[in-house]
This record gives C-alpha cells, structure tokens and sequence, in this order.
C-alpha cells in the first residue's frame, strides 16, 4: 500500500467582485468544493482584497482574492487546478507551496481583514526604511544617486 503525504500549499483565487459581493457565502462554498473534491484539508480561508485588474479578465476589471492555505497530495494539485480552470466562479488561481510558512505567518492578517478592523491596510514607506535601519539591514536600501549602470 503507498503512503500518501499531503504537504501545505497557499492558493490565491481571484473571482468576479460583483459575483463575491453578491453571494459571498456561495463563493467561498465553491473554493471549498473544489478542494475538497481533490482530498484536500483547509487550514485557514479568508478574504485578501478587492482590487483592480491590470487587465480585463473575460469583461471583468475587478477581482477578489481569497487566500487558502491547505494541505494536500502533490499529485492532487492538477485535478485542483483542472477544476479552478474549468469552474465560470473562478477567473485564475495561483497556488505554491508553503513549506517555508509558519503558523504566525498563515495566522496574519490579510489586507481586507485589516481594513475592517479599522487598521492600515500597509505599512508607509518611511516605516519600512526606519524598521530596515533598525534591523541594520541598511545594507539592502538602495539609494538612487549611488547607483550606476
């Protein structure tokens, strides 16, 4: 008998926004569905953003994010994906593996999460650059009028 191992992966699904705003439950019902038809264990679900597309995606110019992290059989990613590709809820999917992720990482926040907690969706600039120098990381800021091509 073969011994099946599931490793964690991260998946980003982007849907129609109008669709999400209007059954949002039955999006979410849908992921679940594709997932878990390919014997696969969520972890965490939640919401990413609403943004802009750069393009147009079959008429569309915004899209959803949901952010899942699950684990899963390796050769089960193609049938998830199969099933993303030929479902009219989903526009694209994403997925990687997330062995590098702690549970810290799976646990934060996403940007939607933040900004209905009334929090800033994203660190302003100068609070990255004073956190770098903190860190001594100065090395990794480039500055513009030393660099030469």
């Amino acid at each position: 008998m073969e011994t099946v191992t599931k490793r964690l992966y991260e998946g980003l699904f982007l849907v129609d926004s109008g669709e999400a705003a209007a059954d949002w439950q039955g999006i979410n019902d849908h992921v679940k569905k594709i997932l878990e038809r390919s014997e696969a264990e969520i972890v965490k679900m939640s919401k990413w953003d609403e943004r802009p597309l750069a393009y147009p995606i079959l008429g569309r110019k915004r899209g959803t994010y949901i952010l899942v992290y699950f684990n899963a059989p390796s050769g089960k990613l193609t049938s998830i994906e199969r099933d993303a590709q030929l479902s009219e809820r989903v526009l694209r999917i994403l997925i990687l593996r997330g062995d590098h992720l702690t549970p810290e990482d799976i646990e934060k926040d996403t940007p939607a999460v933040r900004a209905e907690k009334g929090q800033p969706v994203s660190a302003p600039v100068e609070k990255i650059v004073e956190e770098a120098i903190a860190e001594d990381k100065d090395d990794e800021i480039l500055d513009v009028d030393e660099k030469q091509d």
